[in-house]
Parts: C-alpha cells; structure tokens; sequence
C-alpha cells in the first residue's frame, strides 16, 4: 500500500491509538480488542519494552488492515529503527525536522507533535503529513477551531486529553483525526483482561467519530 493510501486510511478511520507501555505479553490482545472496535491505526510508543517486537509482530499481524506506528520518537535514530521493524507511521511529540525528512526519505507518514501556529506552519514546510496538536485537551477544541480559519490547508490531528465527550467535538472544530490514550486503552480493563471493554469503547469513538463528520461544523 502506498503511503498515500495509508494517509487515506489514517484520516478515514479518524483514530490512531496511543498504546503506551503495555505489557509485552498483552500487547497482541490489546491490540486486537482495539483493531475489533474500528480503529484501524495503532501506535506504540518507543517507550514500551521491547517496542519494536511489537510494532514487527503487529505489522505481520494485519497486513494493511491495521496500520502500525511508533509513538514518543524523538529524533531520527529512534525512526529509523522503528522503520526498519516496519513502522507504518512516527508520531513524534515534538517537531524535529530531521526526523521529519528521514521519515519522508522512507516513504512513511510523518506526524510530528506541535503547539503554535508556527510550528504548524513549519512542520508542513519541513513535510509533515499531518501535525499531531499537542496537548490536545490543555489548548481545547476552540483552539483548533480558530487555527483551521488560516491553516485549515495543514491536516491537524489533536492529541493528548481526547475522550468521548470531546473527541466529536475536535472533529467538528477541523481536526481530520484524533489521537486517544488512556480513554481507549482503560489501564482497569487490561489489568483484568476485559478486552471487550476496549472494543466497546473503540466502537464507541468511531460512532462519535462518524456523527461528527455527518453533522459538519455547527
């Protein structure tokens, strides 16, 4: 799949899943329980212990049904091992513009993580694909709303704080996609094994999700 098609796919499905340091021996069921429900973007940050088994198993896991990313990647050389295991995506909570060019360099999608408007506008000028907003909830739907008047050319993805209550917002204010950590991955239900509970909620995302797109800017 090329890398515009899997852009295609990212905005369409309108969530990537911020799982951040999962146990290595639940990660595969975290995983699935979420793909279940809808979202069809997964992203694991570098942090996590042995990460990037995680993002090569999944990768092999859903063959394009999925699409798997490395999260928290904070310069070029934690990019280009998440690359070579297969990476789909770098999502970045910082704007680095080497790490942007390398990711382009490899034909992967680049979501680098910024704040003002001139760090929008620079990580589009660098070749960003879609610029992650963060913190998401601490700059507010509002915000996002009021950047999408003279930058709403640059894709906006905003992350951080996003939950059921605000995600259909964001979206309404211009966001193309949100990025979700803790109100998808419940840390209660995976200590207890409940991965229902995620595809619920990841079902549950989506349907606000696709409302939101349905309705348009109110």
């Amino acid at each position: 799949m090329h890398k515009e098609e899997q852009l295609q796919q990212l905005q369409d499905s309108g969530i990537v899943a911020v799982v951040r340091r999962p146990p290595y021996y639940k990660a595969i069921e975290i995983a699935d329980a979420l793909v279940e429900g809808g979202v069809e973007a997964l992203e694991i940050t570098v942090d996590t212990d042995r990460a990037y088994e995680i993002i090569a198993q999944l990768k092999e896991r859903y063959q394009g049904r999925a699409l798997v990313g490395a999260g928290t990647v904070l310069n070029e050389q934690a990019a280009k091992t998440a690359i070579d295991a297969g990476a789909d995506f770098i999502f970045s909570p910082i704007l680095d513009e080497a790490t942007i060019r390398l990711t382009n360099q490899y034909g992967r999608i680049s979501i680098p993580g910024v704040m003002t408007p001139t760090e929008i506008a620079k990580g589009h000028e660098y070749g960003a694909d879609v610029l992650k907003i963060f913190p998401g909830s601490a700059l507010g739907v509002n915000y996002i709303r009021e950047l999408s008047a003279p930058l709403g050319h640059i894709p906006m993805m905003p992350t951080g704080g996003v939950t059921l209550d605000n995600a259909g917002q964001f979206i309404r204010a211009g966001a193309v996609a949100v990025g979700i950590g803790s109100a998808l991955t419940d840390r209660s239900a995976i200590e207890e094994g409940r991965y229902d509970k995620l595809t619920e909620l990841a079902r549950q995302f989506r349907q606000e999700i696709y409302k939101a797109r349905q309705e348009g800017e109110v």
